[in-house]
């Protein structure tokens, strides 16, 4: 396969860095592009991406302006926000990929916040399937029962507090996740219980809109151990995605012989053999991978 660089030119005039995974099929199966969770450099998840290419995709992947390969010299101060993450990075993604002389569906496969962001992109309607791993957007309501004290204070009193002081997250520094830009942490600390109310008043149901509008079927993937994804979070980013068939499926650490998984491990290579290759079916296919485990809406 062929890996290269690339970099994406936002309507903005941010640039955002990624690299394109090229396979050597002659007829790719299609394109796909992997959005990271919130503070997770893209490079995590480029032995997938490697993996889906050396099974017939083209496979982009790319940080987020703020983060990584996109971060900018000076990150205090900056104003970027998780919104333009889906309004702006995601739809130059899109663009991107639409260029791409590649034959096949385009696919989205989106890691917690990754998997929510789409339908807030104008281009959303080009997506042609989504497969989403612990998607929400972090509502704090929605965490784990026994974890939401420890997650509250972590989240939403402990960052706040250090983005004021710092004028950005400093979440490398903590083992916290990467850093991040003041606008996307205070977003997450202060997110409410419908996802638009981060948005000004007269743009909310817009924001509704787009993403009501996206119809690329959506099988959506929960850890019964996901502390942050619980089902209750999972059904409440669905909900938005009114115009598309949704499946949403609660996998167990026990289903791949393991006694934890949680939020991020699903796209560590351990589990090449059973995760990832379960994942073709409904990338290649559009099949549900397992039927046995879809929860009721």
């Amino acid at each position: 396969m062929e890996t290269r660089f690339v970099t994406i030119s936002c309507a903005d005039h941010v640039d955002l860095g990624g690299h394109l995974w090229r396979s050597a099929s002659v007829a790719p199966l299609g394109r796909v592009v992997i959005n990271p969770a919130t503070g997770v450099l893209a490079r995590y998840y480029h032995r997938y991406a490697r993996f889906l290419a050396g099974h017939g995709f083209d496979v982009l992947t790319y940080d987020y302006r703020g983060i990584g390969l996109s971060r900018p010299e000076r990150l205090r101060g900056c104003r970027y926000r998780w919104r333009d993450w889906g309004e702006r990075d995601f739809e130059a993604v899109l663009t991107f990929m639409r260029d791409l002389r590649s034959p096949g569906p385009l696919i989205v496969v989106g890691h917690s916040i990754g998997g929510f962001l789409p339908g807030l992109a104008e281009s959303a309607g080009a997506i042609d399937r989504m497969l989403t791993v612990g998607a929400q957007y972090a509502w704090w309501g929605d965490y784990a029962g026994r974890h939401r004290a420890r997650l509250f204070f972590k989240w939403h009193v402990a960052m706040p507090a250090l983005t004021a002081l710092y004028g950005y997250f400093p979440g490398r520094r903590l083992g916290w996740l990467e850093d991040l830009p003041a606008g996307v942490a205070n977003e997450w600390s202060f997110r409410r219980p419908r996802f638009e109310q981060s948005h000004p008043g007269g743009e909310r149901p817009d924001v509704a809109r787009r993403v009501a509008a996206v119809t690329a079927p959506i099988l959506a993937v929960a850890m019964s151990d996901d502390e942050l994804a619980t089902v209750p979070a999972i059904r409440r980013a669905l909900g938005y995605y009114a115009g598309a068939e949704r499946t949403a499926v609660l996998l167990s650490p026990s289903d791949y012989g393991r006694d934890a998984i949680g939020h991020f491990n699903l796209f560590h290579d351990r589990h090449a053999p059973d995760f990832w290759r379960d994942t073709l079916s409904w990338l290649r296919d559009g099949r549900n991978p397992w039927p046995d485990r879809v929860i009721d809406k």
